[in-house]
C-alpha cells in the first residue's frame, strides 16, 4: 500500500454514509457513519453488538456492493444465523447473494492468526465487499504469542482492510479499561458503545459514542431498546438555548374553566407551558382533562400523556363528567412509570404532536416521570426541552404535579420545575372547624396580568366550579 493512501482515500469518499436502517441513531451518528471507516462496536454480553452489526449489514448491502460477515471463536456463525432469522430486516434471500457469511474460527483453532488473515484476504478478492465485520475481533487477541505480536499483526491487517476500501465493523466484549490499553481503539474511526446501566431497580439500556472522526455527533447516552426490528435508539432530548425568533400567537387558550380563565385575563397564552400542583386528591386530573376537552371542543386536537390511569380507568373518570377519550381531536398516550424509557416516552410523545397536529398536551404526572428518570438533572433536561419544543410550536403544555403537603403548603418542587413554567396553578385543602375546602390560587403567569385571590372550587358533574373568594380574616 503507498503511505498516505488511505488518508487520500478517505477525503474523497466524505460524501457517502451508511445508514444503519434507523433514522433516529443515523441522527445520533450525525448522518450516518462514513462509507470507508472503521468502526468498533464494543460492550458486554447481551448488549446487541451483533445485533447491530447486522442492521448495518442488511441496511446497506447490495448484490453490487456485498457485505461479508465473518465470524471467530467467540460466536459460532450456526448461533448467527438462528437468531438471525428472527430479525424482521433479516433477508433470507439476501445471504449468499448480497451477505456473505464466512465461520473462520475452526481455521483460527487450527493454524493461528496468518491463516486467518490468508483466508479473509482470499475471501475479501472473491467477494469485493463493500463491508466486512468481524465478529468478534476481541477475540483475536487471543491468537498473538506476545502483545507486540498482535500489535504487528492490527498494523498489518489494518492496512489490508483499508486497501480494499471497504467498511470494516470490528465487534468485540470490551470494557472500559480496554479503551486505553488496546491498539486497536487508537486505529477505529468510530468507537460505539452499547451497555447496560443500573439506576435503582431499574436497568436502562445505553448507546454512546465514544469517537466518529470528521464528523459531528449527538453526544452524551441515549438510551435503546432491543427488538426483532434491531436497535431502536431514543436519542438524549438536552436542546441548547436557541435564541432564534418564532411567531407567537395573539389569541388566548381557554383553561376549560370559565372563572379560571378571568383570573388569567382570558386564558393562558398559546404554547405556554402551566404547572397545575396540589397534593392527592385535590383534582389537579381533573383540571388537565378540562384543558384538553374544552381545546378539542374548539377544534385544537389534544394530547393526554398518562401515566398514572390505564385507559378504562381514565375513560371512567372522563365519562364522569360528560367526556370519552373517544371524542373527536382527543388523543392518549399510556404507558406505565414502572418499565418507562424516558427517553423513549419523549420522542413517542413528540411523534405523536407532529403527526396529529396536537396543539394541546397534557402530562399526568411529573411526579412519574421523576420516579422513571435515571437522575434529577436527566429530569430537568427532559422538562426543559420538551417545554421549549413545545413553544415554538404553539403547542400548550399542562403539567400536573402531586406536592407532599396536604394542609399548608410550603414549596412547590425541589426540581426547580416551577421556574420553567409559565403558569403556575395551586389546588390545595384548607381545613375549616367542620369540613375540608378546596382552595385554588394562581400563583404565577408570565407576559400578563392576573389575580393572586384564592378562591374556594367544587368538583361536580360538570368539571370543576369556582366559588367566592375567602375572606382575608379567614384563618387556614
Amino acid at each position: 500500500m503507498v503511505p498516505g493512501s488511505w488518508t487520500v482515500a478517505r477525503l474523497t469518499d466524505l460524501s457517502q454514509r451508511l445508514s444503519s436502517g434507523h433514522s433516529r441513531l443515523d441522527a445520533v451518528l450525525g448522518g450516518g457513519l462514513w462509507s470507508d471507516a472503521l468502526t468498533l462496536i464494543t460492550g458486554a454480553p447481551g448488549t446487541g453488538k451483533t445485533l447491530l452489526a447486522q442492521q448495518f449489514v442488511f441496511a446497506n448491502a447490495t448484490p453490487d456492493a456485498p457485505a461479508l460477515y465473518v465470524s471467530t471463536v467467540s460466536e459460532p456463525l450456526e448461533k448467527i444465523l438462528r437468531y438471525g432469522r428472527t430479525l424482521t430486516f433479516f433477508d433470507p434471500d439476501a445471504v449468499g447473494r448480497s451477505v456473505f457469511y464466512e465461520d473462520l474460527g475452526g481455521l483460527l483453532d487450527e493454524r493461528g492468526l496468518p491463516a486467518f488473515v490468508e483466508r479473509l484476504d482470499a475471501a475479501i478478492d472473491e467477494r469485493k465487499p463493500s463491508m466486512i465485520v468481524i465478529d468478534s475481533f476481541k477475540a483475536l487477541h487471543a491468537f498473538a504469542r506476545e502483545p507486540s505480536d498482535f500489535r504487528w499483526f492490527l498494523h498489518d491487517f489494518a492496512g489490508r482492510l483499508a486497501a480494499s476500501g471497504a467498511s470494516s465493523f470490528w465487534v468485540g466484549e470490551y470494557v472500559d479499561e480496554d479503551i486505553a490499553r488496546e491498539p486497536e481503539f487508537a486505529v477505529a474511526d468510530a468507537i460505539l458503545k452499547l451497555s447496560s446501566e443500573r439506576f435503582a431497580e431499574r436497568e436502562l439500556r445505553v448507546f454512546q459514542v465514544l469517537k466518529l472522526r470528521g464528523s459531528g455527533f449527538m453526544s452524551g447516552q441515549h438510551a435503546y431498546r432491543l427488538s426483532n426490528s434491531g436497535l431502536d435508539i431514543f436519542p438524549r432530548l438536552a436542546d441548547p438555548s436557541d435564541p432564534t425568533s418564532y411567531d407567537l400567537d395573539e389569541r388566548r387558550v381557554s383553561s376549560g374553566i370559565p372563572a379560571l380563565d378571568a383570573m388569567l385575563n382570558d386564558g393562558y397564552w398559546p404554547g405556554s407551558s402551566t404547572l397545575v400542583a396540589g397534593p392527592s386528591g385535590v383534582g389537579k386530573s381533573v383540571m388537565a382533562l378540562s384543558f384538553v376537552f374544552a381545546g378539542a371542543a374548539a377544534g385544537e386536537p389534544g394530547l393526554i400523556a398518562n401515566l398514572q390511569e390505564n385507559p378504562t380507568q381514565l375513560e371512567r373518570t372522563a365519562r364522569g363528567f360528560g367526556w370519552s377519550l373517544e371524542a373527536p381531536n382527543v388523543h392518549l398516550l399510556y404507558r406505565s412509570s414502572v418499565d418507562l424509557y424516558i427517553d423513549q416516552w419523549v420522542h413517542e410523545m413528540l411523534d405523536v404532536i407532529e403527526s396529529r397536529g396536537v396543539k394541546r398536551v397534557v402530562i399526568d404526572s411529573l411526579g412519574d416521570l421523576a420516579f422513571a428518570s435515571p437522575d434529577e438533572v436527566r429530569f430537568r433536561e427532559y422538562v426543559y426541552s420538551l417545554v421549549q419544543r413545545c413553544a415554538r410550536r404553539g403547542v400548550s403544555v399542562l403539567m400536573t404535579m402531586e406536592v407532599p403537603d396536604l394542609f399548608h403548603l410550603a414549596r412547590l418542587s425541589e426540581s426547580g420545575i416551577s421556574n420553567m413554567s409559565d403558569n403556575v396553578v395551586l389546588l390545595q385543602f384548607l381545613r375549616g372547624q367542620s369540613r375540608i375546602t378546596r382552595a385554588l390560587t394562581v400563583l404565577k403567569t408570565r407576559a400578563t396580568l392576573h389575580e393572586p385571590e384564592i378562591r374556594e372550587y367544587r368538583i361536580t358533574s360538570d368539571g370543576i366550579v369556582l366559588g367566592d373568594l375567602f375572606a382575608d380574616d379567614q384563618a387556614f
